[in-house]
């Protein structure tokens, strides 16, 4: 009988280690996860910020800013006299 008790208890205390192991193992399991949730999140929530600042500036920007063939400055080594000659005939027909 004495045997048989020890065994029992070797079993119950194999038992109430895996127990353990496993609610830890999950906790760790669960951490890693959430943790993982959190930094896709804020990942996704910094492409949303620089892609409504882009927007932003975008929006913002005039239209007067964008370059035309006819805002070239004829003093420039790399002002083109034939772009320069079409835009203007595309402009005034």
């Amino acid at each position: 009988m004495s045997t048989n008790s020890g065994v029992n208890v070797l079993r119950y205390s194999a038992l109430a280690f895996g127990v353990f192991y496993g609610f830890t193992h999950q906790r760790s399991i669960n951490s890693a996860t959430r943790t993982a949730a959190a930094k896709r999140e804020y990942a996704h929530k910094q492409q949303l910020i620089e892609q409504a600042r882009a927007e932003y500036v975008k929006s913002k920007t005039p239209a007067s800013q964008t370059k035309s063939p006819l805002d070239q400055d004829p003093m420039d080594a790399n002002f083109d006299l034939e772009a320069y000659f079409n835009a203007l005939a595309a402009q005034n027909p």
